[in-house]
């Protein structure tokens, strides 16, 4: 028997005879236990049942692991799958693959799943579960494999299966359920254990709105059952902390079916969205942008120039406008480009950095709208700056630090950075590229942060930093961003005078730090729980009174608080105390001022805080005085 050369996870390289399971090379090197559920076979995972048929390193992966849980929950699905052919067996089943934190299977079935038939389902899979069958991969022939799924009637894995290129394709079994896979999977459906059902949508095969409508299922699965209840304790919190339901609840924004994808902000939230446009812009003066407005509408050429029209155009709102086409921006950058060739600029002049807050509007899909997170028509705290090669390594630590100044003022302490690199179709020259990424990684190492490289994921024009906030609920957002234009600015033809009077293409850069503030308001909501910082809240303070006999000194502790820049309202109805500060904390208002006949009659007011904290009565002017030190940067004063 031939024997080959296997490297284990600690290093050591020991023989083992060629085609042995990578389970019995696992056992043999003492690198089993009871939590592994593949194994790992020069850095790809496949199922312990797989031979080991040459020289190789040979890792085992456990359930708990990025690897391991990505393996349960695919075998998860296909245990749905399985439980539900069996109590529904005319459906038809699709796809089933894994995402973040889950899995969904997508069915084909006349009447609609139920909340009940979840529950149904889930008691299936439990006793498919406790069967422990054997998971066992089999390869066959792709003609072999359309004929047993037309056989079964699965006439959406058969449309797949013809669609596949290679001549053999494998198929997983699991006592009477067969799919076809490209695994891994566990070896047996006793390793599942911690799984829930958590809902069901609508979902078009194969994703296209022309298709059919399909059910899709969505669920949990995870490595203990410790681990599935926090999930799902953090499920509920999110639940609670959803920014579609406290826009509405604080009366900050609505939506309408109207105007699909674009928030209608009610005084309050256009208090919070005017406020941080404030706080940016008062950035802007220290850090050298000057602010612009450019058109909203354009003639298409515009983006047949940037290169937006042929990588973008599906997004776009496009028109006919005397026999001519015409779009409404989704982003600002080509008009930028235009607004600096309006003149010849010298070397002198640069770096030149416009900001802009202008609304843009983007052709996103209706089924992928998503409360504020994703919407159609939104403004960024967007801006171009265009340098000379020179000047690029400061351009960017100028932005880094104007991104951790921001996020120091938000609390936003948990930051991961990506440096996303070209992908497969991009414009602009190579060598270009290649300066631009390795600028990004230069700046990126000198300021101290450890980068995760995203291969392919830059924008089509240029490769891009993404800065990364973690928020409570563990949920990553990508907040700032900054990109090297490696196109646009050849295209536009843009030129500067060199000191030694030739001409040169400048350097562009895109940055924003919020991004979207639609986008960054519903972050923020969520991660606050609504409880905004007291220099963004909508009412920064509520005067509370406890009868009528107070109307006319609370009318005057209101307007005093007026006049000194804060953001108050008087609450004088005739209602018990304790409702009105129930209301004011379901509000999530910072302040309250308690006034009744003693506060009345000795000039103080009683603070109480949204927690329930309460402070000793004090005058209205000490008070202010003490709240100032909180009015934050987006409150001048």
């Amino acid at each position: 028997m031939a024997t080959i050369t296997v490297t284990t996870t600690d290093g050591a390289q020991r023989a083992a005879q060629a085609g042995a399971s990578a389970l019995h090379v696992l056992k043999e090197s003492g690198s089993f236990n009871r939590h592994v559920i593949a194994a790992k076979v020069d850095g790809r995972v496949v199922d312990l049942s797989t031979p080991i048929t040459q020289d190789c390193a040979v890792a085992s992966v456990t359930i708990d692991s990025p690897e391991g849980l990505d393996v349960l929950r695919h075998s998860t699905a296909h245990l749905m799958a399985q439980a539900v052919k069996r109590l529904f067996p005319q459906v038809q089943i699709t796809i089933g693959p894994t995402i973040t934190d889950g899995f969904y299977y997508d069915f084909k079935r006349d009447e609609p799943f139920t909340p009940d038939d979840l529950t149904r389902i889930e008691a299936a899979m439990r006793e498919i579960i406790t069967a422990n069958y054997p998971v066992q991969r089999e390869e066959m022939p792709r003609a072999a494999a359309v004929a047993l799924f037309r056989d079964m009637g699965e006439h959406y894995k058969t449309e797949i299966i013809e669609g596949i290129p290679e001549e053999v394709v494998s198929v997983y079994r699991q006592a009477e359920f067969v799919d076809l896979c490209r695994g891994p999977h566990v070896p047996s459906t006793g390793c599942l254990k911690a799984f829930k059902l958590t809902s069901i949508a609508g979902a078009y095969w194969r994703g296209d709105e022309r298709n059919e409508m399909l059910q899709r299922v969505y669920g949990t699965a995870w490595a203990s059952t410790k681990d599935l209840d926090a999930y799902l304790k953090r499920i509920e919190e999110a639940k609670q902390r959803d920014h579609r339901r406290l826009g509405p609840a604080l009366d900050l924004f609505s939506l309408h079916p109207i105007a699909p994808g674009s928030p209608f902000f009610h005084p309050k939230g256009t208090v919070i969205y005017n406020t941080l446009v404030q706080y940016m812009r008062s950035l802007y003066g220290r850090y050298g942008y000057t602010e612009v407005i450019t058109p909203l509408i354009y003639k298409t050429e515009l983006w047949q120039t940037s290169g937006h029209y042929d990588a973008f155009r599906g997004d776009m709102f496009l028109m006919a406008v005397e026999e001519e086409e015409y779009g409404v921006k989704p982003m600002n950058c080509p008009g930028h480009c235009y607004l600096f060739a309006t003149r010849k600029h010298s070397y002198r002049d640069l770096p030149i950095r416009f900001a802009d807050f202008s609304r843009l509007h983007r052709f996103e899909r209706s089924g992928t709208l998503a409360g504020l997170t994703r919407v159609r028509s939104m403004v960024q705290d967007d801006a171009h700056i265009y340098c000379t090669p020179d000047q690029l390594d400061s351009e960017l630590d100028r932005f880094i630090a104007m991104t951790r100044e921001v996020y120091g003022v938000f609390g936003f302490d948990r930051v991961e950075v990506t440096l996303q690199t070209r992908p497969e179709k991009f414009l602009g020259r190579i060598e270009l590229w290649d300066a631009a990424e390795s600028a990004l990684r230069r700046v990126l190492e000198q300021a101290g942060y450890p980068v995760t490289v995203l291969p392919g994921e830059g924008a089509f024009y240029g490769p891009k930093i993404g800065f990364d906030f973690r928020d409570v609920l563990e949920r990553s957002w990508t907040l700032a961003t900054v990109q090297i234009d490696c196109a646009m600015p050849e295209r536009f033809g843009l030129k500067y005078v060199t000191p030694e009077g030739t001409e040169a293409t400048p350097v562009m850069l895109h940055r924003a730090v919020l991004g979207s503030l639609e986008r960054f308001i519903a972050i923020l909501l969520e991660h606050t729980a609504g409880k905004l910082p007291f220099w963004l809240a909508p009412v920064q303070v509520r005067v509370l009174t406890l009868t009528e006999r107070q109307e006319t000194y609370g009318r005057g502790v209101t307007d005093r608080l007026l006049q000194a820049g804060f953001r108050a309202e008087l609450d004088d109805r005739n209602e018990k105390l304790g409702l009105k500060i129930r209301e004011a904390q379901l509000q999530k208002i910072p302040y309250m001022l308690v006034v009744g006949d003693k506060e009345a009659e000795s000039g103080l007011v009683a603070p109480r805080s949204r927690s329930g904290e309460t402070a000793t009565p004090q005058t209205i002017d000490g008070f202010i005085e003490s709240i100032k030190q909180e009015a934050g940067p987006g409150t001048a004063r």
